[in-house]
């Protein structure tokens, strides 16, 4: 026709090619996200599953070495205690900074520094010489932890689709972080009678560098947006506060509650973690966003998950130093003692997505803390100087531990639901911080409640104190089970099936 160009033949050929081009591109846009394509997804779950059982591990490894390290480093029972609490503290206060610098600066590079960090402290924890040198090397791996931790389940939770996918992504890494948590005195007991107290802590370095190598090799970068400042202060006082106020705690046995001692740490923790508030809601980049805990999910998930945590972290530590110290087990009977509870959390575990998705998260919560209330009140009933290993730890401690397998996976998933993008690790941190943080005061807590009945050294002294921590800790479970029955958001049957 007359006035037209005539269009070459071939050009609508080469514009479909390009708009096909122009689509693989954005398929091949997509599938480079991180864990977006079903061939690497397994391998962002191992790598992230890995990281959390070296984490999880290492808060009850040393339980089983605590009386070998005592022997040679000559410590006294409140240092034992350090040994635990340093660790945790660190790894609770430094967490929500671990979790927002991977926002900001890419979960890869942020796993990987955290994983070496803690590889490298594990070395010096293991080659330590005097009783400080072990705890700054315990603080230092808690550091690495913190940084670490919050990668793993970030990596789950900006992977893999909300839904049941993804409460199988968490379950697994839920199973496999309580599995560590069991398996420490299990493999605390077989590290400290097979070599020494040392490879509690050296075992971590050849595991630490094959999972470095490995992740940085299968890993994708990712972040949440542009790079920013750390609230380097806001974690600066957090732990201090923390700390203090564990230290406050302990000291009430020694010097009173009434004591110079007892009130200034304690005051000044307490001053503390109101100046880190106050500096949350100033900062521009905050370390723990204040607005975060408007999200009802968000914030009652994260108060029952500190308040089960106070009890339940401390398990390990008691039923350690009864099968030790009065049922005069080796280091590793101990370790295989603990057997049927790592069995029993990480069923627990496993079972909690099934059960989520025919009665909801609350109901699945319910049930595993008051199968942890049971246990524990089971223990305080039954432990005694003449009482064996099927009567006194057994039975309590599979109900016990197949409760804190079901109560983990609802509380994580709901913590983590309904939160933005941009802060998937901060809010991942959140969930082990409000767990760690709880189990650390716990621990000096119910410390400090059994050390007011043990009398000495003997068997028949030291019963009547672990007994007493944990009916105090079933008392600390039941009020848990108040809180999550009347402020945990609840959810239809319908909706947690669909979900």
């Amino acid at each position: 026709m007359d006035g037209m160009v005539e269009r070459p033949a071939d050009a609508d050929i080469h514009e479909t090619e390009r708009e096909e081009r122009g689509k693989q591109g954005k398929r091949e846009g997509r599938e480079k996200r991180p864990g977006s394509r079903a061939g690497t997804l397994w391998v962002v779950v191992l790598a992230a599953c890995a990281g959390q059982f070296l984490v999880v591990l290492d808060v009850s490894v040393v339980n089983v070495a605590l009386p070998s390290i005592r022997a040679e480093l000559r410590m006294d029972q409140t240092g034992l205690q350090w040994v635990v609490n340093t660790y945790s503290l660190t790894f609770a206060g430094f967490m929500l900074l671990g979790g927002r610098a991977g926002d900001l600066f890419g979960r890869k590079r942020v796993f990987l520094f955290g994983l070496g960090l803690f590889t490298a402290a594990s070395l010096a924890g293991g080659l330590a010489l005097e009783p400080w040198q072990l705890l700054a090397a315990r603080a230092v791996q808690g550091v690495g932890a913190a940084v670490l931790a919050p990668s793993t389940l970030t990596l789950l939770t900006t992977s893999v689709p909300e839904g049941p996918a993804r409460a199988r992504a968490i379950g697994t890494w839920t199973a496999v972080g309580a599995g560590g948590g069991a398996a420490g005195g299990f493999v605390g007991g077989v590290l400290t009678d097979t070599l020494s107290w040392r490879w509690v802590l050296l075992v971590n370095v050849p595991v630490g560098v094959l999972v470095l190598a490995a992740a940085a090799f299968v890993l994708r970068e990712d972040r949440a947006g542009e790079r920013g400042s750390l609230d380097v202060p806001g974690a600066v006082l957090v732990t201090g506060g923390l700390g203090a106020v564990a230290y406050g705690i302990v000291q009430t046995e020694a010097a009173g509650g009434l004591d110079v001692a007892t009130l200034l740490p304690l005051l000044g923790g307490l001053a503390l973690l109101g100046a880190f508030v106050a500096v949350e809601a100033r900062t521009r980049v905050p370390l723990m966003p204040l607005r975060l805990f408007r999200l009802p999910s968000v914030s009652a998930a994260n108060l029952a998950m500190f308040v089960c945590g106070a009890a339940l972290v401390s398990s390990w530590y008691f039923m350690s130093l009864h099968m030790q110290n009065v049922l005069r087990f080796t280091p590793l009977q101990a370790g295989l003692g603990f057997l049927p509870h790592s069995l029993a959390v990480v069923t627990g575990s496993k079972l909690a997505p099934r059960l989520m998705h025919w009665a909801g998260a609350k109901s699945t919560a319910l049930t595993g803390v008051t199968l942890s209330a049971c246990g524990f009140l089971w223990y305080g009933l039954v432990l005694d100087v003449d009482g064996g290993y099927a009567g006194t730890v057994l039975g309590p401690g599979v109900v016990t531990m197949l409760g804190t397998g079901l109560l983990a996976t609802p509380l994580a998933s709901l913590a983590t639901t309904g939160a933005p993008y941009r802060d998937a690790g901060v809010v991942s941190a959140m969930v082990n911080t409000s767990r760690t943080m709880g189990g650390s005061l716990g621990l000096a807590v119910l410390s400090t409640v059994a050390a007011s009945r043990i009398t000495g050294d003997a068997p028949s002294d030291l019963v009547p104190g672990y007994a007493l921590a944990f009916r105090t800790g079933s008392a600390v479970l039941a009020c848990s089970l108040l809180l999550i029955l009347f402020t945990l958001p609840g959810e239809s049957r319908r909706t947690a099936r669909e979900g």
